[in-house]
């Protein structure tokens, strides 16, 4: 990053149970479909088990069986009417907009970002699908007719660290495998690890959250209210897998608005604390010459 350049900061969610409460296929999709979330998940699970497979992939299968069994079409276009039914929780809406306006004032780019086992077009159809840098998760091929045919990008916990590093170096491509493991010096990468808040409520965001806490960015673990994720997220914390814990409330002066700006705050005491002594070398190195 070019040091006269004004720092980026990147926010990245997971987004089922992070910033919607439950999983996007069950607020339309599994309803036109003519089943419950439990049984449709339920044989997911069997599914998985029973092939040894990975159950984002077993999902993935199932939504376009389920479908042809319908006469229901998977085009992009249906993907993303579905998205469209998707709820979110309190102060989502608002949210980006409220925060970009706070780094404004900081002298800082907000980004966003979505690293998530859940469906690009499902997310792109949601109230929020444009405030998104860049979606990485799940999507599907398509053939000549536009209509799903097959697996094109599978997320799931292990593989959702390599988007970190693409954030991190600056990759916008999602199939690249070429960049993304070439050497980079720290102070060429485009969003540092330190200027990173990951977003996340389960068990496939434990890697990228104790991932981002460790090379020094921060990570905020979401729970929603009244549930006993509560529990599971308090775990992370004692456990020194994240940073905070807040519940899934997005609203003004809510704890997460709180906290978030506070590490925008630092982000931005820290860089220019960096900045100074930058200049403080500069100056002594070219007196000494």
């Amino acid at each position: 990053m070019n040091k006269k350049e004004k720092p980026i900061v990147a926010l990245i969610y997971d987004f089922d149970g992070t910033l919607a409460p439950g999983n996007m296929q069950e607020y339309a999709f599994i309803q036109a479909i003519g089943k419950n979330k439990d049984e449709f998940w339920e044989e997911n699970k069997t599914l998985a088990k029973s092939q040894d497979a990975d159950q984002i992939l077993t999902y993935m299968f199932l939504m376009l069986q389920k479908a042809k069994n319908n006469d229901i079409s998977l085009k992009k276009d249906s993907f993303r009417k579905f998205g469209e039914s998707v709820k979110l929780f309190n102060g989502v809406e608002e949210w980006f907009d409220r925060i970009n306006a706070y780094g404004l004032q900081k002298n800082m780019i907000i980004e966003h970002y979505i690293n998530s086992s859940g469906l690009k077009e499902m997310i792109e159809g949601t109230t929020i699908g444009e405030k998104f840098n860049q979606i990485y998760a799940c999507s599907y091929l398509y053939n000549v007719d536009g209509i799903a045919q097959w697996p094109a990008i599978a997320v799931n916990f292990t593989n959702k660290t390599q988007f970190l590093f693409k954030i991190n170096k600056g990759i916008t491509s999602r199939n690249d495998t070429k960049e993304i493991n070439e050497y980079i010096k720290e102070s060429d990468r485009r969003i540092p690890f330190s200027h990173m808040i990951y977003f996340g409520d389960g068990e496939t965001d434990i890697p990228c959250m104790k991932l981002v806490k460790q090379q020094g960015g921060y990570s905020i673990a979401v729970y929603q209210p009244r549930t006993r994720k509560k529990e599971e997220a308090e775990k992370l914390i004692s456990e020194n897998r994240v940073n905070f814990v807040c519940p899934a409330d997005y609203t003004e002066g809510k704890e997460i608005d709180i906290v978030v700006k506070t590490i925008i705050d630092k982000i931005k005491a820290d860089h220019d604390f960096n900045e100074l002594m930058r200049v403080h070398k500069e100056k002594a190195s070219n007196a000494s010459e």
